[in-house]
C-alpha cells in the first residue's frame, strides 16, 4: 500500500457526531502510553497526524483521519485508489481520572464499537514490553463477546530485546490459548524501526480491496 495523503478530519465527543459512515473505517485502541499516536503517524508517513504530546483533549475524543491510499494487491485496476478512515481512540483503563470521566469515556467508546457500522476492524495496541496484563485480555474478550472483528499489535518492540518481546508475546498468546479455540491475527511493531508497517497496511488493504475502490 502506497499512502498517498492523510489529514485530520473532526474530533468527536460521540458516535452521533462522527463523519458520515460512506467509507471504510479502521480504529486503533490501546492502554495510555502505548504508543499509539507514534503508530498512527508511522503508518500514515506523516509525524505530525496525531498529537504525540499527551495533550488531553484529543485523546478524550473520537478522531476521524481520512486516509487516501493506492493499492499494492497485483489484481487491483490500475490507477485504482481507495479513500478510508482511520480512527484514533481513546484508551481504555483511565487510571488517572475520576470515575464519572472514566464511565463517560467507557460508554462512548462502547457506543461507537457496538454501532458504527462501517468499521472495518480494530487493532488493539499492547505494550510488548510487558507481561500480559489483565486489563488488555479483559479488553479483548469483551470485543470477542460483542462480536467485532480486531488484530493485536504489539507495540514499542525497539524498547526492549528481541528475546524479551518475543517471551511476552508467546505469553500473551498462550493466554489466550486457554479460552481461545482461534487465536486473533497479531503483528509486532516499532514506529521508531518501522517495523511492522508493512504488513499492518497489507492487511487494511486487503480488506479495501474486498470493497470498492475510488
Amino acid at each position: 500500500m502506497l499512502i498517498k495523503s492523510a489529514k485530520y478530519i473532526i474530533s468527536s465527543p460521540d458516535i452521533d457526531k462522527c463523519p458520515a459512515p460512506d467509507k471504510k473505517e479502521y480504529a486503533f485502541i490501546g492502554r495510555s502510553n502505548v504508543g499509539k499516536s507514534s503508530l498512527i503517524n508511522m503508518l500514515s508517513n506523516n509525524d505530525k497526524l496525531a498529537k504525540t504530546s499527551g495533550t488531553p483533549g484529543k485523546t478524550q475524543l473520537i478522531n476521524h483521519f481520512e486516509i487516501t491510499s493506492a493499492s499494492a494487491i497485483n489484481n487491483s485496476k490500475e490507477g485504482q485508489n481507495f479513500r478510508w478512515y482511520l480512527v484514533d481512540l481513546p484508551g481504555y483503563g483511565f487510571a488517572k481520572v475520576s470515575l464519572r470521566s472514566r464511565r463517560r469515556w467507557e460508554q462512548m467508546i462502547e457506543g461507537y464499537l457496538r454501532k458504527r457500522e462501517n468499521l472495518e476492524m480494530v487493532f488493539v495496541l499492547i505494550d510488548a514490553r510487558h507481561t500480559p496484563q489483565k486489563l488488555d485480555l479483559d479488553f479483548l474478550n469483551q470485543l470477542d463477546k460483542w462480536a467485532i472483528p480486531f488484530a493485536m499489535i504489539f507495540t514499542k518492540a525497539d524498547k526492549e530485546t528481541q528475546a524479551v518481546v518475543a517471551k511476552n508475546v508467546k505469553l500473551f498468546l498462550e493466554r489466550l490459548r486457554k479460552t481461545w479455540q482461534f487465536l486473533p491475527q497479531h503483528f509486532v511493531s516499532s514506529a521508531t524501526k518501522k517495523l511492522g508497517r508493512d504488513k499492518i497496511l497489507s492487511l487494511i488493504d486487503e480488506k479495501n480491496e474486498a470493497g470498492d475502490g475510488e
